[in-house]
Parts: C-alpha cells; structure tokens; sequence
C-alpha cells in the first residue's frame, strides 16, 4: 500500500512536466528546460538511475549524489551556453546510461566521494547536452532553473521507488531496473 502511495505521489509531481513537455508553446526557457530531461530517454533513465544508487546507498549518500550531479550539471550547462566545447557529449551521456545502470544492477557501494565524483562526470555530460541545445528564444535563468528542477523529480522519482519498495522486494527490483537501465543505453549505442 505504501508503495502505491509513492507512486501515484511521483506519477502526481511528474505529470505536469510531462503535460509541458511539448516545446514551442513559450518563450521564458522554463518550459523547454522542463522538457529536455523528459523527451531524452537517455537523460530520463541516467536521471532515475542516480535516484536508485543513491537511496541504494543510503545515508547521507542519498542527497550527496543527486546535489553532486544537479551542480555539475548545472557547470557543464553553463560552460555549454558560454561556448565552451566539451568533446565526445553524446558518448559520455550514453556511458553515463550504460555505467548508471550497471552501478544500480550491480548494487555498487564504493566510498561515498568515488560515488560522488562518477556522478558528477556523468552529469556533466548531460548538462553540456542541456546548455547546448538551450532554445534561442529560452532565457537562461529559467531554462536552467527547468532542467535542474526535471531533473530533481526524476531522481526523487528513483529514490522514492526504493524508498517505497518492501526490503528485498525492493532491492531486487531497483537491480532489475538497472539491468534494464544499462540495456537500455546499450541499445541506444548501437541505434
């Protein structure tokens, strides 16, 4: 029962995102950079597949490693909209999908700061992507402040799968997530 509660209060918090997620309706940025982490499914799985590591982690790790990749996500979108080349970006946002999977089928638990700087390297990757694909008509600020705030509900969305979950119910699902995860990347590779 308490899992359905989680999931019908993360399907209620993702919904209008996912309602907004239809670009060209706005000019103000907020909405486009709502929309990226959802109409990517390489940044929605990467995304998910943090909020599962890190509530697998538990303890303090459980925020550390979303923050870790919210900020530098943030850095690379900004080195992005400043015109900063960052090379190989859609080969690092797919090892980001592949690596985030395996880390979350695999249950990996190293210490906390490895765990925060490979979070952070794979967000930066993504947040290149978003910096980069930014809408001419987009205002920073708002584009910025969308994307950062699609991304926290999607690894909240993973961290409250876990978190809802029953013990070994749940951590057995949360690997089967990551192996479909990492699939996933992999298929997207070679597509």
């Amino acid at each position: 029962m308490k899992f359905i509660k989680y999931s019908a209060a993360v399907a209620a918090a993702t919904m209008p995102a996912l309602a907004l997620a239809h670009t060209g309706h706005e000019t103000s940025g907020l909405m486009a950079g709502i929309a990226h982490p959802f109409t990517g499914l390489d940044h929605l799985l990467a995304m998910v597949a943090v909020g599962l590591w890190a509530a697998q982690m538990g303890g303090k790790a459980t925020w550390q490693l979303p923050l870790a990749f919210i900020g530098t996500m943030m850095l690379g979108g900004l080195l992005a909209m400043a015109g900063v080349a960052v090379p190989f970006v859609e080969a690092g946002i797919l090892a980001s999908v592949i690596a985030s999977g395996v880390l979350v089928a695999m249950a990996a638990r190293f210490n906390t700061t490895v765990c925060v700087a490979l979070t952070a390297a794979m967000a930066m990757f993504h947040g290149v992507a978003h910096g980069a694909e930014m809408p001419l008509s987009a205002h920073p600020v708002s584009y910025v402040a969308g994307f950062l705030g699609a991304t926290l509900v999607l690894h909240l969305a993973g961290i409250a799968a876990i978190k809802a979950g029953k013990g070994a119910l749940a951590a057995t699902a949360a690997r089967v997530a990551g192996g479909a995860i990492a699939f996933a990347g992999m298929a997207l590779a070679v597509a």
